[in-house]
């Protein structure tokens, strides 16, 4: 199974989320839905909503409250966006000027506090405990995860094992609430929902590990931002991390002295991506990502065949394959 035939296949599924997502970020105060508007329409691929809509089918699960609830994890999904391009000063998002760039830090940290608080009116609205404590556990462990990070913010001494961490709080346990949720839905056993949950967290890695490794090797047109933007805002990414583990002490000392410039040129990055190179640091961190990959699709082997369970490993191979 091919992406599109999946797009295909939960298209209208989709279209109804688009709708959940308009009439729940709809305010009297304008300028709400028109940053909301912005980022949320600006290229955003619905992941998360998408993993809700196949696990709901996966488990027999076809009713009303999946639209709300994809709804909440692509809410809890934006804000954390538009809270984290303040923190990075960044400068674009999917290609265009990054929110805060265009109506400020204290307007974009105010709408993504408005989305959060939208996700989980929702979760109230829809009234079921066990789906509340699965994305507000989320949502708690993604700031967690957002924060460990920034205490390692231009730290050349961070190991795997760490970064591994901060990338499964940040990013992954928001994939795989979205993957337990449809289990949850489907009122599906809890082994079923722990398959679907150790599912979404090795998937949710792999998409940040190769999401970091793009940062190295991607043009701005394909990925929508410039190559070594991660770097210039002080994270150091798995292919980095590879990198000073292998090369010398020299090397080690101007990546590190790079980092702690407070104007990191084009001509430093492209230094510090030639490091990465020779070190074969790209190739590992895609690896590493293909392994999770691995690890993840055994989650799904007790599940019988069928078209949703394809459309989950179809999309397993997709993280791995996107374009460099």
């Amino acid at each position: 199974m091919q992406i599109q035939n999946i797009l295909q296949r939960y298209g209208d599924d989709l279209k109804i989320v688009e709708e959940y997502l308009e009439k729940n970020y709809s305010s009297y105060i304008q300028i709400i839905p028109e940053v909301t508007d912005y980022i949320i329409n600006s290229g955003g691929k619905r992941f998360r909503p998408l993993l809700l809509m196949i696990s709901s089918d996966l488990c027999g699960y076809a009713g009303e409250r999946r639209y709300s609830m994809a709804a909440v994890t692509e809410f809890l999904h934006t804000a954390s966006l538009l809270h984290d391009d303040i923190i990075d000063h960044a400068d674009t998002r999917r290609g265009q000027t990054a929110a805060n760039n265009v109506w400020g830090n204290s307007v974009s940290v105010l709408v993504g506090d408005f989305l959060y608080s939208q996700a989980f009116k929702l979760m109230i609205e829809d009234g079921d405990p066990s789906l509340q404590k699965v994305l507000t556990s989320a949502a708690i462990t993604m700031v967690e995860g957002e924060t460990a990070q920034l205490t390692k913010c231009n730290d050349i001494n961070i190991t795997e094992e760490e970064y591994n961490s901060f990338i499964e709080r940040k990013t992954a346990v928001l994939v795989s609430a979205a993957c337990a949720t449809g289990a949850v839905l489907a009122k599906a056993p809890q082994t079923t929902v722990d398959l679907l949950t150790n599912f979404g967290i090795k998937l949710g890695i792999a998409f940040q590990v190769t999401d970091d490794t793009l940062d190295y090797v991607a043009t701005k047109e394909e990925f929508g931002k410039a190559i070594g933007m991660d770097f210039k805002e002080g994270k150091v990414t798995l292919p980095l991390i590879w990198t000073l583990k292998k090369c010398s002490p020299d090397e080690k000392g101007i990546v590190e002295k790079t980092l702690e410039s407070k104007n990191i040129s084009n001509n430093n990055i492209k230094e510090i991506t030639s490091l990465i190179n020779k070190y074969e640091g790209v190739d590992y961190a895609l690896n590493k990502a293909g392994e999770y990959i691995k690890e993840a699709k055994l989650f799904l082997e007790s599940f019988e065949d069928s078209a949703p369970k394809d459309a989950l490993l179809a999309i397993s191979d997709y993280i791995v394959e996107r374009k460099l």
